[in-house]
């Protein structure tokens, strides 16, 4: 018989917990070809809740009064996640936060301030003094109507350690209940990171019940590492974005940093919330509502992250998946299997495969997708998995319109171009028909559409590539388009392919006209 102590038979710990604040609606919107009209904000917000965020930051209420509209209608929709807005450290900011969530289930004012000596010598103009005076007293404002404060210090990491310990010293003392430090130029490294965030648990004042989180963008591609590191040195939130959008090279991905936490709990001991199935739905969602493409190589989401094509790589998974697989792709999100639909197959088999691929729709939407199904089972014999994920993602309402393609024509003449003619209706009742001369069927369809619409189309990017499997396979057509200094995506899903690019054009001629209504444009399409 052996002997047993106390320690040995008493349950380990609960894991600590990390705070997952989501600044996709935020600081990921910034990134050029991100926007988001405000139907389109919601969906990705109610997204984030059923993810399991802890925070959604939705928006910048100051900055436009589209942001406000977005800001308040998820703070009035989405329940679950504290519903955040950013200000700057300025009362009439400040107040704006405080109305467009005051009807937020928990809301929480964001305010920034910078503190680097770059910052407060060539943006504020501000000495020491000042930086932290303006921020006690926006602080102490947004305590006052909101209990739920955070303070993010810009630039923190080119900030002067000490100056740094004084400014959240003071904030904390002023009433924050989480102070930030953002790598806001993505200049730091994970040592030096986590060395910061260990003195300042050391010698910051007043932490007791209040959070130090970690912002880090992804300049030198370590967004997720110094992220990590911060963790490792006591930070209790991590703010980040879905896919790691965001200005310039981005943000930390929160699917990578979650997934991290996950797998390397014998290293972090943390866990969060998120639940952890939903991470490549969530992640194809946002691709879909802003045009854009995942990275077939990304980790975590990309198609390749469980792919395995080289012999040595599949002889060791053939004999223990564990080979070459750090993560289970179920665990993720992905779909191991392959149940194939047809035109005889009912709306309710159609609702239990959608709710297993993650998408939980709604009767009017399952209406819509149902009705599609069955349009597309008719010209497939096999409907799969992705054709499915294809149908329930494109069901934007703001993506419908205004403009609409009533006809579609295109011809390829071997060796002479090819040419296209196509109409469209707005929903103002306008009707108009164009037709063009294009090196291919694509480039027609592309002029064609731009010269009805009245539009300059400068074609950057165009890609097609196939859904499932053969040769009656959906193609989807990614189109990334440059108009007035901002990057425009487009995306098209058909049988066929000149179909699904005629769509993705019309998608980036519906997207400029909601950013620029009432504005004339002009017209030059460019070679795709």
């Amino acid at each position: 018989m052996t002997n047993t102590t106390a320690a040995e038979t008493a349950p380990a710990p609960a894991p600590e917990r990390v705070r997952v604040f989501d600044t996709t609606l935020r600081d990921g919107e910034q990134a050029p070809g991100f926007s988001m009209s405000r139907v389109q904000k919601l969906r990705i917000a109610h997204a984030l809740a059923e993810l399991g965020v802890d925070v959604i930051e939705a928006g910048f209420p100051q900055a436009s009064e589209g942001d406000f509209a977005a800001v308040r209608t998820i703070a009035g929709e989405v329940r679950g996640p504290v519903v955040c807005g950013l200000a700057r450290a300025q009362f009439g900011d400040i107040d704006a936060v405080a109305r467009a969530t005051e009807h937020a289930q928990r809301a929480r004012i964001h305010v920034f301030l910078a503190t680097s000596p770059i910052h407060r010598r060539h943006k504020l103009g501000m000495s020491r003094e000042q930086v932290i005076d303006t921020g006690v007293k926006a602080v102490r404002r947004a305590r006052e109507l909101c209990d739920d404060v955070e303070f993010s210090a810009e630039d923190a990491i080119r900030t002067e350690p000490e100056f740094l310990i004084q400014v959240l010293s003071a904030m904390i003392a002023a009433g924050a209940t989480t102070v930030n430090v953002p790598d806001t130029v993505g200049y730091t490294t994970p040592d030096e990171i986590g060395a910061l965030f260990a003195r300042l648990k050391r010698e910051v004042h007043g932490f007791d019940g209040v959070i130090l989180s970690a912002h880090c963008h992804n300049d030198l591609g370590l967004g997720v590492a110094n992220s990590l590191a911060a963790v490792a040195a006591g930070a209790r939130q991590v703010e980040c974005t879905i896919g790691g959008i965001g200005e310039r090279a981005g943000n930390a991905a929160l699917e990578e940093i979650v997934m991290a936490l996950r797998t390397r709990s014998d290293r972090y001991a943390l866990e969060t919330g998120i639940r952890t199935a939903l991470l490549y739905p969530t992640a194809r969602l946002l691709a879909d509502v802003t045009g854009a493409t995942i990275a077939r190589n990304k980790a975590i989401v990309g198609e390749n992250a469980f792919a395995h094509e080289s012999g040595i790589h599949q002889h060791g998974m053939l004999r223990h998946r564990e080979t070459y697989e750090i993560m289970r792709p179920e665990d993720v999100g992905f779909s191991r299997t392959q149940l194939v639909l047809g035109k005889h197959s009912g709306r309710h088999a159609l609702r239990e495969r959608l709710a297993h691929l993650g998408h939980a729709l709604d009767e009017t939407r399952l209406d819509g997708v149902f009705a599609r199904f069955k349009a597309l089972a008719d010209k497939k014999r096999e409907v799969f998995d992705s054709d499915l994920d294809a149908l329930a993602l494109d069901l934007d309402p703001e993506a419908i319109g205004p403009w609409r393609l009533q006809h579609l024509h295109a011809t390829t003449h071997l060796g002479n171009g090819a040419s296209a003619s196509v109409k469209l209706q707005h929903q103002d009742g306008r009707v108009c028909a164009e037709a063009a001369l294009g090196d291919g069927p694509v480039h027609a369809v592309f002029r064609a559409i731009a010269r009805a619409a009245g539009l300059v189309l400068e074609v950057d990017d165009f890609q097609v590539r196939s859904l499932s499997n053969g040769a009656d396979a959906q193609g989807r057509a990614a189109l990334s388009v440059r108009h007035e200094g901002r990057m425009v995506h487009g995306r098209g899903v058909s049988t066929d392919i000149v179909e699904a690019a005629a769509q993705a054009a019309l998608e980036v001629v519906n997207r400029i006209e909601r950013l620029s209504p009432g504005q004339p444009l002009l017209l030059a399409a460019n070679h795709a």
